[in-house]
C-alpha cells in the first residue's frame, strides 16, 4: 500500500515538473527559431543590397531610382529586423533570460519534490489510509482465516497507536478481538474508543457498556471490580445504557435475583425496543417471571418474522433424569462458512421447557453486523449449562446436528437436535 502511494506520487510530482520546466525550454526554443528566421531575413537584405550597387555602379538605373529602391529596401527591413542595425543574435537581456530559466528549471526540480514531501508530512493523511485499507481488509476476511485475521488485527492496532485519533477504527478494533475471543483486549479497545469520544456522551456511554461486557465474558460471568467499574462509568454518563443493563440483568438472574433481573431488562424493552438482541431479552423476562411463579405479560413483539431456522430440542432419554429443570439451556447458530467466533443467533430456554420447538431468526442475533439472516446456511448447537453461562464447561449436556441448516423465510419442519453428549473437559 505504501510503495504504490508514492510511486503515484513520484508520478504525480513528474508531471507538475513538466507543467514548470517544459514551457521554459519551449520558450526559449520559439525565440531562438525567431531569430533564426530574422538573421535570414537580415542576410537577404544585404544580399539585395549588393545587388543595387552592382546595378548603379553599371549604369542599369539612375541616382533618383536607386537611392529610393535602397530606402523602400532599408524600410521593410527595419520593420522585420528591428536590430539589423547593430549585426547581433540575441541581446544581452535575452542571454540572461536564457540562463534564467536554466536557472527556474534547477530550482524547481530540487524544490517542488521536496516540499511535496515535507507538506505531505505535515498535513498529509497516510496514517488514515492505511488504517481504513487494514479496517477494509479485516471485513473481508472470512472466519476459516483466523490467522489472518490475527495479523490484520494486529497491524490495525499497531497503526492506531501511532494515530490514535481513528473512531472507527477502534470500535472495529474492540468488535474484531470480540469475535477473536481476546476478550481483555477487547475491553481495551473499548477504553480507548471511550478516551477519544468525549465530546459525545452517548457515544461514550456505549463504549464502557462493551467494554464492561468484553470483561464479563472473560471472566465467565462473574461481576468482578473490572466489570463493576466499566459499568459504573457506563452509567454514570446514561443509566439506560442497554450493555450494562444487559449485563447486571444476566447476573441477577444467575444469583436468582428475579425481581432485579426483570427490573433491568424489562427498562431495556422500554427504552430499546429495537435492540438487536431484544428477542433474547425478551425470553429472559418470560424466564425470570416462570420462576417467580406469575406469567409473563403477553407481547406481539415476540412474533416470528424473517429468514431462520425451527430446530425442535430434544434431550436424550439417557441422562434425562440428571439435569435438574431449571439448567440454563442455549441454543446458538453459526454461519456454516466460518469457524470459530461468537454465533450469529442465541436462543435460551431452560431443560424444564424441552422438548421444544425453537425458531432462531434475527430477533435472537449477538450482533447488528452479523445478521442470522444474511448466513445462506447454519450450523446448529444447543448446550445446557450448570453455571447459567454460555461459554462451554466441563459437565455441560450438548448437542449438534450433524449438517448445516438451510435459512429461510418459511415455517419449514423443524429439525431434531438432541443433547446426548456431556463435556469432560
Amino acid at each position: 500500500m505504501t510503495q504504490t502511494f508514492w510511486l503515484t506520487s513520484a508520478v504525480l510530482i513528474l508531471l507538475a515538473l513538466a507543467f514548470i520546466v517544459a514551457p521554459l525550454f519551449f520558450h526559449r526554443s520559439g525565440r531562438r527559431a525567431e531569430m533564426d528566421l530574422r538573421n535570414q531575413n537580415l542576410l537577404a537584405y544585404r544580399s539585395r543590397m549588393e545587388e543595387l550597387d552592382r546595378e548603379f555602379e553599371a549604369g542599369a538605373m539612375d541616382e533618383e531610382s536607386y537611392r529610393q529602391l535602397r530606402e523602400e529596401l532599408a524600410g521593410s527591413m527595419l520593420d522585420d529586423v528591428p536590430d539589423a542595425e547593430r549585426g547581433v543574435l540575441e541581446s544581452p537581456a535575452q542571454v540572461r533570460g536564457g540562463r534564467s530559466s536554466v536557472a527556474v528549471a534547477l530550482v524547481s526540480l530540487l524544490l517542488v519534490p521536496a516540499a511535496a514531501v515535507l507538506l505531505y508530512q505535515q498535513w498529509g493523511a497516510l496514517d488514515d489510509v492505511e488504517q481504513f485499507r487494514a479496517m477494509q481488509e479485516m471485513t473481508a476476511a472470512d472466519g476459516d482465516r483466523l490467522g489472518q485475521m490475527q495479523e490484520l488485527t494486529a497491524q490495525l492496532r499497531e497503526r492506531l497507536e501511532e494515530n490514535p485519533d481513528n473512531r472507527d477504527g477502534w470500535a472495529m478494533l474492540g468488535r474484531t478481538y470480540m469475535r477473536l475471543e481476546q476478550y481483555n483486549d477487547a475491553a481495551w479497545a473499548f477504553e480507548r474508543l471511550a478516551d477519544i469520544i468525549e465530546d459525545d456522551d452517548n457515544g461514550m456511554a456505549v463504549a464502557w457498556g462493551l467494554s464492561a461486557q468484553a470483561q464479563f465474558f472473560g471472566s465467565q460471568g462473574e461481576l468482578t471490580s473490572e466489570v463493576s467499574e466499566a459499568i459504573e462509568n457506563a452509567r454514570s454518563i446514561n443509566p439506560d445504557e442497554v450493555n450494562s443493563l444487559g449485563l447486571l440483568g444476566i447476573y441477577a438472574f444467575g444469583q436468582e435475583n428475579y425481581e432485579e433481573a426483570l427490573r433491568y431488562w424489562e427498562r431495556i424493552v422500554e427504552v430499546a425496543p429495537d435492540h438487536p438482541q431484544i428477542g433474547s431479552i425478551r425470553q429472559g423476562i418470560e424466564q425470570a417471571y416462570q420462576r417467580l411463579g406469575r406469567e409473563a405479560p403477553n407481547d406481539d413483539a415476540e412474533t416470528a418474522s424473517g429468514p431462520g431456522v425451527t430446530v425442535r430440542v430434544e434431550i436424550d432419554e439417557s441422562f434425562r433424569d440428571e439435569i435438574p429443570a431449571d439448567t440454563t439451556l442455549f441454543v446458538l447458530a453459526r454461519d456454516a462458512e466460518g469457524q470459530g467466533g461468537p454465533p450469529l443467533a442465541v436462543a435460551r430456554l431452560t431443560a424444564g421447557q424441552l422438548p421444544a420447538d425453537v425458531r432462531l431468526d434475527d430477533r435472537f442475533n449477538m450482533s447488528p453486523d452479523n445478521k442470522l439472516s444474511d448466513a445462506s446456511e447454519v450450523r446448529v448447537q444447543a448446550r445446557l449449562s450448570r453455571a447459567g453461562t454460555a461459554r462451554a464447561q466441563a459437565g455441560d449436556w450438548e448437542g449438534e446436528l450433524d449438517e448445516p441448516v438451510a435459512v429461510g423465510d418459511e415455517q419449514a419442519e423443524p429439525v431434531t437436535l438432541v443433547i446426548d453428549s456431556q463435556l469432560v473437559q
